[in-house]
């Protein structure tokens, strides 16, 4: 049985977060104080250049594999603007008269009685 892409999603982005804290864990070389300031410097504004090197290539190489996941899962990966449908021309179609008015029978008159009119 397929999984629905919010499944697949969450294996990949936990995964991904396993992978990081591995490589702080790495990165601290087994020395708690030196994993506890790396943890503590990260807040909501820390880019992926304010990461340490290990974090950033373990985050890089689950960027690359959740792709190939997708992908193997038989979700198509593609930039934004193909998959945006191509616009549609306005205006008449090539070829014709804008002054031309469309042919075919034109409504006749109004019978019965008319509504009231706004005052």
């Amino acid at each position: 049985m397929q999984k629905s892409a919010t499944e697949v999603m969450q294996e990949i982005v936990s995964s991904a977060v396993l992978d990081a804290l591995a490589a702080f864990k790495d990165g601290a070389k087994g020395l708690p104080n030196a994993l506890l300031r790396d943890l503590n410097a990260i807040h909501l504004n820390t880019t992926f250049a304010d990461l340490p090197d290990p974090v950033q290539a373990a985050i890089t190489a689950s960027v690359r594999a959740a792709f190939t996941r997708l992908q193997k899962e038989g979700y198509a990966v593609a930039p934004a603007d193909a998959a945006r449908p191509a616009p549609r021309p306005s205006g008449p179609p090539p070829g014709s008269d804008p002054r031309r008015r469309p042919s075919g029978p034109r409504p006749g008159p109004r019978t019965g009685p008319r509504p009231p009119r706004a005052r």
